[in-house]
């Protein structure tokens, strides 16, 4: 598995990501997963290896918490592969794999999973604080959000978190966003997709990321991002605005999920739901097709976007 890599026209590394020879692209998204298995990991993955082959898939996404409940002890730790390599064993799933970090895995080895020395056990995986993912038709901006998060300085609670690389927090944030401000200003793909572990909008028990809404969305606003993607609550959703054409996508059900606690007829909600699933992503230059899979790999809810970037429709 071959990897483009490079730090052109911004701080944040570019990884080059081939489409189909249409110029198309497919793949999915899922967050929120690892936990060896259990409370269905393994079915999710199921259907995702029938979906992704149906498909034809590039890659896939993680909204992050990739490994539970404290991320990994270091590059040695089994949970890696007990939870990723033996779980995500379809052939349709031995592509690229593009990682955030969320919460529960600052509270282990950040630095681990983003050692290189885990593609050599599986060369699938890449984690990455913050990077671009350019496939042509689409450019893919991953976020670290969780050091946005006052409250896991602030009352960590229980939880010890590695802010190793994070510290002095207010310069990492001040940077990424600049960075991350100016590659969306430089972008001249169809689709912009910006991706980050927190909740943007919710109704789920995490509710809206404050932080995120204060510093990123304006960001992302200006910038005619299409859509933002992430995970943190473990549920399907989709928001919508009236301030902008953004499109807000949560995919946090990987694994553990039926939280049972949501904010019903919460304004811009489209849909919810408090199972286990995933989500697809089919990109042409002029369309893009969005769907929500339950655990049993039944389509839940569409979402179809036009490159007016005015006018979508939902089902």
């Amino acid at each position: 598995m071959f990897l483009s890599i490079s730090n052109a026209s911004s701080k944040l590394e570019r990884i080059q990501q081939p489409t189909k020879s249409d110029g198309s692209l497919s793949f999915l998204v899922v967050g929120d997963w690892g936990r060896k298995g259990a409370y269905n990991q393994s079915q999710v993955a199921l259907q995702m290896g029938r979906i992704g082959d149906k498909m034809d898939i590039e890659f896939v996404i993680s909204t992050g918490d990739n490994f539970y409940d404290n991320g990994l002890t270091g590059v040695n730790d089994p949970a890696f592969e007990e939870s990723f390599s033996k779980i995500y064993t379809a052939k349709s799933l031995q592509k690229q794999w593009y990682n955030v970090l969320g919460n529960h895995d600052y509270r282990g080895d950040v630095e681990a999973q983003l050692d290189p020395i885990l593609r050599k056990i599986d060369e699938k995986w890449l984690c990455k604080r913050s990077f671009i993912v350019d496939a042509e038709t689409a450019e893919i901006f991953f976020v670290d959000t969780t050091p946005f998060v006052d409250k896991y300085f602030t009352h960590p609670e229980d939880h010890k978190y590695d802010w190793s690389g994070v510290i002095p927090r207010d310069k990492y944030i001040a940077n990424m966003l600049k960075d991350l401000e100016s590659a969306l200003t430089d972008s001249t793909a169809k689709w912009k997709i910006v991706v980050g572990h927190h909740t943007m909008f919710s109704a789920g028990p995490h509710g809206d990321t404050v932080e995120l809404k204060e510093q990123l969305l304006p960001i992302l606003q200006a910038s005619d991002v299409d859509f933002y993607v992430n995970g943190h609550d473990h549920c399907l959703e989709h928001f919508s605005s009236n301030e902008s054409q953004i499109q807000f996508l949560t995919s946090g059900g990987g694994s553990k999920a039926w939280k049972g606690e949501i904010e019903k007829n919460k304004p811009g909600m489209e849909f919810y739901y408090d199972g286990q699933g995933f989500m697809s992503v089919q990109l042409t230059p002029d369309s893009a097709q969005i769907t929500f899979f339950d655990v049993f790999g039944n389509a839940l809810h569409d979402l179809d976007v036009f490159n007016s970037k005015q006018l979508y429709s939902v089902t």
